[in-house]
């Protein structure tokens, strides 16, 4: 398991080299937004850059090594009984490291759970560590990055009523966690396909959401991310998404995501997202696999 101490210095360490050198070298540069069309991803529902699920390793916006790139983003995913929107915005710096900042809202529409409001705030980091996915297309090496997601909730709103107002009554042990995890991306330009894996360590429930760690475990334990992507042409991709979940809570016979999805990007300055998606089982109060919708807006440079 990663010690997450050290994985958190190492980050930091190599992000603040990144700023100090690329503050240095700017002045009043305008962004060269010189990296290919759709090859800075969109906006992750926790903000990062990557699939809709899952991050990649591939920094956000379309600024170089030169230069930086940054955006803002509005998703919202819409269940049978429940429904979550995503908003927040990143920035890409040399092509080298990423910053975001996302807030979640979740909110029910089903008894006992219609008045249900979840909040959660995410600060995440990510950091290019090897190799390069687009232009060494020579080699098999994808690109490495490693990211963290500082994660925290606000006081459940809606069930009041039943005395519970914390995710601490409904069996989380914390409700403030950090994610820490690792991905590899791989653009094959021949084949016109993306292939990503991501290896996430987290104690999060429902992404956090439902809180950090619970009565049946609390230790972070590794998951599988995964992402493939078929570029139809410049503007148009399709592809597919499965993320593995943990299983803390009692109250929560909580299920792996998978998504369908196809993003157009009309413009370096805007892309649009649609899929299909299943969030399985979300508590043990609505039973039943949660399907639905997904949309997501993204603009920046």
């Amino acid at each position: 398991m990663l010690q997450t101490n050290k994985v958190t210095q190492f980050v930091l360490v190599s992000s603040l080299n990144v700023l100090c050198q690329f503050a240095y070298a700017q002045e009043s540069h305008l962004p060269d937004m010189g990296k290919l069309t759709a090859t800075g991803g969109v906006s992750q529902v926790e903000g990062a850059g990557g699939g809709g699920l899952t991050p990649w390793a591939l920094i956000t916006g379309y600024g170089t090594r030169d230069s930086y790139g940054a955006n803002a983003h509005y998703t919202q995913v819409s269940t049978q009984d429940y429904t979550l929107k995503t908003y927040g915005a990143s920035v890409g710096i040399a092509d080298q490291v990423e910053l975001s900042i996302a807030k979640q809202e979740f909110t029910g529409s089903l008894a006992p759970l219609d008045s249900l409001k979840l909040k959660q705030n995410i600060f995440g980091i990510k950091v290019k560590v090897a190799g390069d996915a687009i232009y060494d297309q020579t080699g098999w090496i994808p690109q490495l990055a490693i990211g963290a997601m500082v994660k925290r909730d606000d006081a459940i709103g809606g069930l009041g009523a039943l005395g519970v107002t914390s995710v601490k009554q409904l069996g989380a042990k914390d409700d403030s966690g950090v994610d820490y995890y690792v991905s590899a991306t791989k653009l094959y330009l021949a084949q016109s396909v993306l292939l990503n894996a991501t290896m996430r360590a987290t104690k999060a429930n429902q992404m956090g959401l439902l809180g950090f760690g619970g009565d049946k475990k609390n230790k972070y334990a590794p998951e599988f991310e995964t992402s493939v992507a078929y570029l139809i042409n410049r503007k148009l991709v399709a592809g597919a998404e499965y993320r593995m979940k943990p299983r803390n809570l009692g109250v929560d016979n909580e299920k792996d995501y998978y998504d369908v999805f196809l993003a157009y990007f009309p413009t370096k300055n805007l892309s649009i997202t649609a899929a299909y998606v299943n969030l399985g089982d979300i508590t043990v109060f609505n039973p039943k696999q949660q399907r639905g919708w997904y949309m997501s807006v993204q603009t920046g440079f």
